[in-house]
């Protein structure tokens, strides 16, 4: 049975990530920087190494590092701790596997990209990022494969493409998917930004994927996501329809500037290193997701 370390555990991706390693049979560490009290469970910033030693004490086999400051609005107000998190705290994981010998998944982020990216080709593209989020998980990367090219540390960095799930927190700053469905699903009018589109992939099926990188013995970065885009309109339509909300509570806006209008990953590595084809369709993700937040809006889970 494999031991496995989850940084960020408590996360919209982390806690999907830990069911489904129980499930799979590793014996799973939970570590994240809420406070929570329940075995297997230990609080840890990773700004804060000495707050970590007891989970490597613990001799992990895999550790998943998806602890960060996310989205781009937050590291660009925030930018001091942004880049102290980003890159101090990837450090400090990085030099804790090295001393346990522990195999490392780096949860990265396809906002690595920008926006002139395209395709966005994980084997041969340039990355520019256009904002602070995604330079900061560009220079991790790039710390994470110089230790894998140094010093021998087994590595994959994941850049993920849209990942969203029935049970993601609400929000305003959380994805499109649960936004335009919870605030739908309530009455509430949407804004919707024409002419973006993105693929949509689900989180049992990016937990999947993440599993399967803990077996690449060679260091790569590998895109995560799901084949199929969709313009945004086209997800906010199939939400409205799903959960029978009038169209009048739709508004298209224009584009924000510096917004990435297209992402259109490549997935070779995913589908020819990883072994994963996504299985949950937009169709049957946008019906899982409206029918969950209709749910939790009754038993008053919408705050």
């Amino acid at each position: 049975v494999s031991s496995a370390l989850v940084i960020g555990s408590e996360g919209n991706v982390g806690a999907p990530l830990v069911r489904y390693l129980q499930a799979s049979g590793y014996d799973v560490l939970e570590a994240d920087i809420r406070p929570r009290a329940r075995p297997g469970y230990l609080i840890a910033d990773i700004n804060q190494p000495v707050d970590l030693l007891p989970a490597f004490d613990w001799g992990p086999d895999v550790v998943f590092m998806l602890s960060a400051i996310v989205s781009r609005v937050a590291c660009e107000q925030a930018s001091g701790l942004a880049i102290a998190t980003n890159l101090a705290g990837i450090n400090n994981v990085l030099q804790l596997c090295k001393r346990v010998d522990a195999r490392l998944v780096f949860f990265s982020s396809s906002e690595v990209y920008g926006p002139e990216c395209d395709p966005m080709d994980e084997a041969v593209s340039d990355p520019k990022p256009n904002n602070r989020y995604g330079l900061s998980k560009l220079l991790g990367e790039q710390l994470v494969e110089y230790e894998t090219r140094t010093y021998g540390l087994k590595a994959v960095s994941i850049r993920p493409f849209m990942i969203y799930d029935e049970n993601e927190e609400f929000g305003s700053r959380r994805s499109a998917m649960i936004r335009f469905s919870s605030e739908l699903a309530m009455g509430r009018s949407i804004q919707v930004h024409s002419g973006s589109a993105r693929s949509w992939l689900h989180v049992s099926d990016a937990v999947r994927a993440m599993e399967a990188a803990a077996h690449v013995d060679e260091y790569m970065v590998i895109n995560i996501g799901h084949p199929d885009i969709f313009p945004i309109e086209e997800l906010a339509e199939q939400i409205r329809t799903e959960l029978g909300a009038p169209g009048s509570l739709i508004e298209y806006l224009p584009q924000p500037d510096g917004m990435t209008p297209i992402k259109q990953p490549i997935l070779n590595r995913q589908t020819d290193v990883l072994g994963i084809s996504p299985a949950v369709s937009l169709k049957e993700g946008v019906q899982r997701v409206c029918t969950k937040v209709q749910e939790r809006i009754a038993v008053g889970g919408l705050k």
